[in-house]
């Protein structure tokens, strides 16, 4: 505490009075109540007169940038009041509408700038307006734009980028996601700010980039910065979804040594992760000990835990959990209505997960695609097609994904209506969808459940060679859709292409392919592929176990009637091992001949209806004749008011 000597003016003369001083962080503090009271009052009267001064300032900058004749002069004006005050938000949005049409107009940013200047604008040399025209760029979101303004100013008017541009700009290069991150980072390492580790944190998360986050976040804390609670969570969301839990301990450290809250956001991270590997006692305990440290649960944990239980079939447990969320209060929302309707059609319950859909309404939540997404796997698990007509009708005015309408087609052809789902997914490409391997994969069941199988296989040739996000799964559907035809030699033939080319294939992929070529005949073929499977090490499943077991007990029943010939009991050796594969291999196109001929005399693809029974797995899926009344779906030139086909009307 210090006492100083200090000259204070009193009216029109100048006395002299003692006043009581303390220094406090560096600044002298004045602690008499007189000079208390008087500062105040002085100070609320400058405050209240700054707070009218900024007021209008604000007015007249709006007023002026109305009557601007022209968005070069509106912008030349802006920028040259940048030097002089801090403008806000709403003029910042009015100058975006400005910037806009400027760029329409002369598209570049040198363009733009060199007509600033043929007007007489002089302030881009001034590091102010330099900043302000590169914060309107980036509140404007063209982050191109600014990435040029920013090289261009820095060529052609000496602009020094500061902390705040660099800062922009890194924030520019991670959304755009055109640059390599170590160049982005490497504009940290210039005089960084808290703005500066808090941009690059939230960007390497969202890009769950585990090696910088971590260096950047120690790096932030030797600085002397500690992460907001909003990077905390981003942080800790990153490491669970990329399984770095010890990484995620210690941030769980850092944030109780710091002080910090867990808030209903953190809890939930934990639970979701918890649940994502199937730790459910885990996900429970972290429930209750969020509810013992005070914090409420809300609707998106309820729904995390809830459908944790129902995916592991816990249903006493989810629907206990369902009504202790509605006595606490929380009311049910779109995406927990979306997971019951789902859940509980997984489960069988599916007259339940339609109550759930009509008490939508009740709840005043309008239905999303998800929503109608759920809704068709319920109809086609109960095999209630007769409401498929109706679930369209309602639908129309969603804002239909490709989620729904790859859902939608897949539906139509197991409702019988091939010819249907092959208009559907040509209007699909007009609307503007693009396609994937689920799109196709339904244009291709569709296709050959309509008899078309010949455009089926062209369709398949086409995708596999020209597509790059095809898998197992395209295979699986075209050979078995050939095996539903009853093409068994067409499917096989596939599949044989699919092998020849080296298409990834899974056990699922091996199953069809060798159910085609045993019914097609080809058993040593099936025996081969069968061994080939193993090899790869892929294991069989119970179905082609059985399937296989079975091929080889009607051989054997043949071989005991004496129907097969000496070669073919050959090479259709029952005790072969793997190192016997080989050298069987040369037999193999002899004996398929004579099998096949033994086998397939016909060689013809028209089975009688009994074989291609046999080869159906969709025959329940008929709807009753009393309920094809109902189903009228047949395609008229109506006018609806949506995105939706218009060949679907009531």
């Amino acid at each position: 505490m210090i006492w100083s000597w200090l000259w204070t003016s009193k009216g029109i003369g100048i006395g002299l009075g003692l006043r009581r001083t303390e220094r406090v962080g560096g600044c002298v503090v004045c602690l008499c109540r007189q000079c208390h009271s008087s500062s105040s009052s002085s100070s609320c009267s400058y405050s209240s007169k700054q707070k009218q001064k900024e007021k209008v300032n604000r007015e007249s900058v709006k007023s002026t940038l109305s009557k601007c004749p022209s968005d070069l002069i509106a912008l030349s004006f802006f920028l040259w009041s940048a030097q002089r005050r801090r403008h806000d938000s709403v003029a910042l949005d009015h100058m975006v509408t400005v910037v806009r049409r400027l760029t329409e107009r002369y598209n570049t940013v040198p363009g733009i700038l060199s007509q600033l200047e043929s007007i007489g604008c002089g302030c881009l040399t001034n590091p102010k307006s330099q900043l302000v025209l590169l914060r309107i760029y980036w509140r404007a979101g063209m982050y191109g734009m600014l990435f040029e303004a920013y090289h261009h100013m820095q060529a052609a008017y000496a602009f020094v980028p500061d902390t705040f541009a660099r800062n922009l700009l890194m924030d520019v290069l991670f959304r755009i996601g055109h640059v390599d991150v170590d160049f982005a980072l490497s504009l940290s390492l210039f005089n960084p700010n808290f703005f500066t580790f808090n941009i690059a944190l939230f960007h390497l998360s969202n890009l769950n980039h585990l090696p910088h986050i971590t260096r950047i976040l120690r790096l932030m804390l030797r600085s002397g910065y500690s992460p907001t609670p909003l990077i905390f969570q981003t942080l800790l969301n990153s490491f669970c979804n990329l399984n770095a839990l010890p990484q995620a301990y210690q941030l769980l450290a850092l944030m109780t040594a710091l002080g910090i809250n867990f808030s209903v956001n953190i809890w939930t991270i934990l639970i979701h992760n918890s649940c994502k590997f199937g730790r459910l006692h885990v996900a429970t305990n972290l429930f209750y000990n969020m509810l013992r440290t005070g914090s409420s649960p809300n609707v998106v944990t309820y729904t995390t835990l809830f459908k944790a239980f129902m995916q592991s079939n816990m249903l006493t447990h989810a629907f206990r959990l369902f009504n202790v969320m509605l006595s606490a209060g929380q009311v049910p929302d779109l995406v927990l209505c979306n997971v019951l309707i789902d859940c509980l059609s997984k489960a069988g319950r599916c007259q339940e997960a339609i109550q759930v859909f009509l008490s939508l309404s009740e709840r005043n939540l309008q239905p999303d695609s998800y929503t109608f997404t759920s809704l068709l796997s319920t109809i086609c698990r109960r095999r209630m097609f007769y409401l498929l007509p109706k679930l369209v009708l309602v639908s129309r005015y969603i804002d239909a994904d490709l989620v729904f309408c790859n859902a939608l087609l897949s539906s139509l052809t197991k409702a019988e209506f091939p010819s249907l789902a092959v208009e559907f997914y040509d209007h699909m490409i007009d609307e503007g969808f693009v396609p994937d391997k689920y799109s196709f994969a339904g244009l291709l069941s569709a296709l050959c459940a309509a008899g078309r199988v010949e455009e089926a296989v062209n369709v398949y040739r086409g995708v596999v060679m020209s597509y790059h996000g095809t898998d197992a799964h395209i295979h699986t559907v075209i050979t078995g859709e050939l095996i539903k035809a009853g093409k068994y030699h067409k499917a096989a033939s596939v599949f044989r292409l699919a092998l020849m080319n080296k298409y990834p294939l899974d056990n699922v992929a091996y199953t069809v392919g060798i159910c085609a070529l045993l019914r097609g005949g080809r058993t040593q073929e099936a025996c081969t592929l069968y061994d080939r499977m193993k090899e790869n090490g892929l294991e069989p499943n119970v179905h082609i176990s059985d399937t296989y077991l079975s091929a080889l007990k009607l051989v054997a029943e043949m071989r005991d009637l004496r129907l097969l010939s000496a070669k073919a009991l050959h090479v259709l050796n029952f005790d072969r091992h793997a190192e016997g594969v080989q050298a069987k291999h040369k037999h193999q196109t002899e004996a398929n001949t004579e099998w096949n001929r033994i086998l397939d005399s016909s060689g013809s693809e028209d089975l009688s209806d009994v074989a291609a029974s046999g080869g159906r797995g969709d025959e329940c899926y008929r709807i009753p004749a009393d309920s094809r009344a109902l189903v009228t779906l047949q395609r008229r030139k109506v006018l609806i008011p949506c995105s939706f086909p218009a060949f679907f009307v009531q």
